[in-house]
């Protein structure tokens, strides 16, 4: 089956994106983005090395642009000027590298998203050339904005970063499929592999996580486990799932022919 995630205009074969911060080192990380299948790998340039600190080991050691996707990301930014300004260095460290991560953070605690700031720097990147993909609330209205202003993918959060809740709102993620044409990928909440595999049969066109597997007690394991959440989802969506009724006489096995007991 053909079912490519295409995204500013490339394509990939895996719908899982993932994450690289909170492992216990370089190797686990390795091995578990490795497990996962990913393409896609987002990186928290205020948090990650690739390159900014000559002295200190480097992401891209062991993720090579060659073989991933990378992601610079605005993970810590909390204002649309400081979001800007780590993208732009993103892009010089990356030589050119146009496709990035936006979020705007709302409040430390939470990390719930600042709308009113993402907007703003979503117009600026989107000016300055930068191929949006753009955390956001999980508000309909909005997303339609982030697209209309050129994001090329809206990225609804499914409950809070880290949270592993999963997802609490499956309805205004639906109402955001129904309104935007750029790809939706669920983005935080995500805590096993059934919250990824129900996102995929909403419709959703890709999940994004990294909490869920780098906190999980074996991180390779969950990775593999997701990558087949992932797959199992999308093909149960593309399928087509029977519709739901409350006590259906219909069974399961057909009824003509059998042979029936008769009383004298």
């Amino acid at each position: 089956m053909n079912d490519k995630l295409i995204i500013a205009g490339k394509s990939y074969s895996s719908r899982l994106l993932v994450g690289t911060g909170k492992y216990k080192d370089f190797a686990e990380t390795k091995a578990a983005i490795e497990a996962s299948g990913a393409e896609i790998v987002t990186i928290a340039i205020r948090r990650s090395n690739i390159g900014q600190n000559p002295n200190e080991p480097s992401l891209l050691e062991i993720l090579p642009p060659a073989q991933y996707t990378l992601l610079p990301n605005t993970a810590g930014c909390y204002s649309a000027e400081d979001a800007v300004r780590t993208l732009r260095l993103a892009r010089e460290l990356l030589d050119g590298h146009s496709l990035v991560k936006l979020e705007v953070l709302g409040d430390p605690q939470s990390l719930y998203p600042n709308v009113i700031e993402t907007v703003a720097a979503a117009k600026t990147l989107v000016a300055e050339g930068f191929q949006v993909m753009v955390y956001t609330s999980d508000d309909p209205i909005i997303a339609k904005q982030l697209e209309d202003i050129g994001c090329v993918a809206i990225m609804p959060l499914a409950s809070l970063i880290g949270s592993g809740m999963g997802i609490l709102n499956p309805w205004n993620l639906q109402l955001i499929m129904e309104r935007v044409q750029v790809p939706v990928i669920v983005d935080a909440g995500v805590g096993t592999a059934s919250d990824a595999a129900i996102a995929m049969e909403l419709g959703c066109d890709g999940v994004l996580m990294n909490t869920a597997i780098a906190a999980a007690q074996q991180p390779v394991l969950m990775a593999g486990a997701m990558k087949q959440a992932v797959e199992a989802g999308r093909s149960a969506f593309l399928a087509g799932r029977m519709p739901k009724k409350l006590y259906s006489a219909t069974p399961s096995s057909p009824t003509a022919g059998i042979i029936s007991s008769t009383r004298s």
